[in-house]
């Protein structure tokens, strides 16, 4: 079988292995800065143009991270990838690397913290214009996307309230006016990514979340046509210095030969502990794609198929919430997700801490809203914890 017939899990075991001439069975590290080169005329001709399994400085590339990143690009359906030190740094590697003074991007509002930052912060200040929208509503999209447009950008699950929003519907308007389309992907998955497959262009992850999935090592890539990444991404990261670590890559690959049991399991206990949860007198809402109860239930039985490893509480107060989290014994307060540890975190306080009121309110970040990241523990041990801090309260 040719590796682009491979069904999903064993690319994540098997794609872009480089093995030395020692025949290793699990991926090398190769922990290193620089490379040597046989003579002066080698390296003149390195530094002029690269082949395909040539490398010069870590920043620039290195066989490890060119594994994950060829791993991932295959288990993407990406043409290519670049990876870097963290999500976030493949965030802003992915708009600022194509964007210049005069542009003109659309973005969903719904978007974690420092993504926000990126683009009303970072991108403005440098003379990009920037429209927020509605990211469900897709009459919001096609008034803002105007002949300009040069990208438009949202999370297809957002962050925390799990508002989904439709890729086709809103690539297609995109590419009506010319524009691309960059998705950050982190709850939707690699395993239960169809992006590419619905329009996209280019897809973010912030590998510190399901493909890691251990609390480990931060880590992002961008995934795209090999155009796109080696023309536009790779001199804009090489050159300003957002390179992953050899270890960390070493780490991710391992992260990804167990990414989709973990990811598989986590789905299954978030699905249980929201059904669980479902109708609770002391929660004034569950809020999980995967429930009927989901206003967009079906757009994400047809973009991704499966809830995810995340879902939403609302305890109707801050103090509430407070209490109920000081109460969990199993879940651990943090402000990761897509973990082995489940973890519990309060947006509103920490991740979305410095929106402004009426824009926490208006994407549905309450003072009692809990983001619940599922791991792998039992999910009877899960649900009678938030049980027990559920009836303290």
């Amino acid at each position: 079988m040719a590796e682009k017939d491979w069904d999903k899990r064993t690319r994540a075991v098997h794609g872009g292995v480089r093995r030395s001439q020692y025949g290793e069975v699990s991926e090398a590290l190769f922990l290193t800065q620089g490379f040597v080169y046989d003579s002066a005329e080698q390296a003149e001709g390195r530094f002029r143009s690269l082949g395909e399994d040539e490398f010069i400085y870590a920043r620039y590339g290195n066989p490890t991270v060119r594994m994950f990143e060829e791993r991932i690009a295959a288990l993407e359906g990406a043409e290519d990838g670049f990876a870097t030190a963290s999500g976030m740094a493949a965030v802003n590697g992915a708009l600022s690397s194509m964007l210049r003074a005069g542009d003109h991007v659309v973005s969903s509002r719904a978007l974690f913290g420092s993504c926000l930052y990126i683009l009303e912060e970072v991108l403005t200040r440098y003379g990009v214009e920037v429209t927020f929208v509605d990211g469900a509503d897709l009459a919001q999209w096609e008034a803002a996307i105007r002949p300009e447009t040069k990208a438009v950008f949202f999370e297809s699950v957002s962050n925390p309230a799990l508002e989904i929003v439709d890729i086709a519907a809103v690539s297609r308007l995109a590419h009506a006016a010319g524009a691309t389309v960059i998705v950050d992907n982190v709850f939707a998955t690699p395993v239960y990514s169809r992006a590419i497959e619905h329009g996209a262009d280019v897809v973010v992850y912030s590998a510190t979340k399901h493909i890691d999935g251990q609390g480990r090592v931060l880590g992002g890539v961008i995934l795209g046509t090999r155009e796109f990444i080696r023309g536009t991404v790779e001199p804009y990261l090489k050159h300003t210095g957002g390179a992953l670590s050899p270890f960390s890559a070493w780490l991710l690959l391992k992260g990804l030969e167990t990414m989709d049991l973990r990811v598989r399991a986590q789905t299954a206990s978030a699905g249980q502990i929201a059904a669980t949860l479902s109708g609770h007198p002391r929660l004034s809402r569950v809020i999980y794609p995967g429930l009927a109860s989901h206003p967009q239930h079906e757009l994400m039985r047809a973009q991704t198929g499966q809830g995810g490893t995340v879902l939403a509480i609302d305890a109707g107060s801050k103090e509430a919430a407070f209490a109920l989290l000081n109460a969990l014994e199993i879940w651990t307060i943090s402000n990761n997700l897509g973990d082995a540890k489940s973890i519990a975190t309060h947006p509103a306080t920490t991740t979305h801490q410095r929106l402004p009121e009426d824009q926490k309110a208006h994407l549905g970040i309450t003072p009692g809203l809990i983001r619940l990241s599922v791991g792998l523990e039992a999910a009877e041990d899960l649900i009678a914890d938030l049980a027990a801090a559920l009836d303290a309260l």
